[in-house]
């Protein structure tokens, strides 16, 4: 049974930092391009980054790069974000992706 499971979310102060993980199941995870996105309370969905199958390439959406980085495990089939610097148009849902579904997701909270 595929499922990702995402965690490491929470509440943080602006400028903080959190890693993300999410643990993959059920399918062959390094035979796929992963990729975060997120929701922020009242919006669609906006995609984060990605990571390619063998993990040689990256990319990220511009509200996130610099302070965003996305990697993989393949070993232990995991997926991260590592994010540094956060702001508070960070607070979101954040939800692990591969190209036929999603995880639960996790929340992030950037307040004072």
């Amino acid at each position: 049974q595929v499922r990702l499971v995402e965690s490491g979310g929470g509440l943080v102060q602006p400028g903080g930092s959190l890693r993300l993980s999410c643990a993959c199941y059920g399918f062959d995870f390094g035979s796929y391009t992963m990729s975060w996105v997120r929701q922020a309370p009242g919006k669609g969905l906006e995609w984060v980054s990605l990571i390619t199958s063998g993990g040689g390439r990256t990319n990220y959406a511009d509200s996130v790069k610099g302070r965003f980085t996305i990697s993989r495990d393949f070993a232990k089939k995991m997926l991260y974000l590592q994010m540094n610097s956060l702001k508070p148009d960070d607070t979101a849902v954040y939800y692990c992706t591969w190209p036929h579904g999603r995880g639960q997701g996790t929340q992030v909270t950037v307040s004072s």
